[in-house]
């Protein structure tokens, strides 16, 4: 399937979604994000994918929102701020679908991931970066503080760190990336594709209905106290544990012998 600003194809149970505007480097559009959520709620329903791949062409992986759509000038005043709100809405919808579907999703990040993009990178559950990535949420260098961004940023990074990242701006390197914990894993540039998919080949070997199980409960203990986080996973577990594949993974385990699993749900 192929759409001029989103490229799609599924392969051994991995979904790859490519940002295909290099020319004006990725950015978040209204149309790029619409057409990203389309996808992802088909890839919601499809049983037959078991992790997601969204990844770039070009020199950028994402340069941020589409400012000419943020421009206020000349227009209606009331009109434009509605219209403003209903962009940063669907900007949030795109990156909390990014955490609902059951399926992990991982950022194959190259070049730059600023504003945005660099939210992107945040919403996703895991990231890999070429060493010549860069980073940052450097709307306040034009006079616009990334306040949608700081929200994916701060769940990922410390928060000192992500108000010295806000506050002046600059830009950092793959590896500073990695070392605040925006990014899993940093590799040569010419090896990140291959590093992508055997990570994402080991998530999408597993049981596909316990990945669901655990991505949900992964963030949903994330925002709550320690004594409900304790109750809610030990629930989950139990649940876990009625699962037939889970329960043919033990006896396997104690039987020393590999595990005959039902079809994957």
């Amino acid at each position: 399937m192929v759409n001029e600003l989103v490229l799609t194809n599924v392969e051994d149970n991995i979904a790859y979604l490519t940002l295909n505007s290099p020319e004006q480097l990725n950015v978040l559009s209204e149309q790029m994000m619409n057409t990203l959520l389309s996808y992802l709620g088909e890839i919601e329903q499809n049983p037959d994918v078991r992790c997601v791949v969204i990844k770039a062409n070009g020199r950028a992986y994402c340069a941020g929102h589409n400012l000419a759509e943020l421009s206020t000038q000349d227009c209606n005043q009331e009109s434009r701020k509605n219209d403003l709100k209903q962009l940063f809405e669907l900007c949030s919808s795109l990156m909390i679908k990014l955490k609902q579907i059951p399926q992990p999703v991982i950022a194959q990040v190259q070049g730059v991931a600023v504003a945005a993009g660099c939210q992107l990178v945040a919403s996703c559950d895991l990231a890999i970066a070429g060493h010549g990535a860069k980073f940052g949420v450097n709307g306040v260098n034009i006079g616009l503080f990334c306040s949608t961004p700081m929200v994916a940023l701060t769940r990922n990074v410390p928060r000192k760190v992500a108000f010295e990242l806000l506050c002046t701006g600059k830009i950092i390197d793959s590896q500073t990336a990695h070392n605040i914990g925006l990014v899993n894993k940093v590799v040569p540039d010419n090896e990140l594709a291959e590093n992508v998919k055997e990570m994402a080949l080991t998530i999408a070997s597993k049981l596909t209905e316990v990945v669901k199980i655990g991505k949900e409960a992964f963030y949903e203990q994330a925002n709550m106290t320690l004594e409900n986080a304790y109750q809610f996973a030990g629930d989950v577990m139990v649940t876990n544990l009625e699962n037939q594949n889970t329960i043919e993974g033990i006896n396997a385990f104690l039987e020393k012998r590999a595990p005959i699993w039902d079809k994957q749900k």
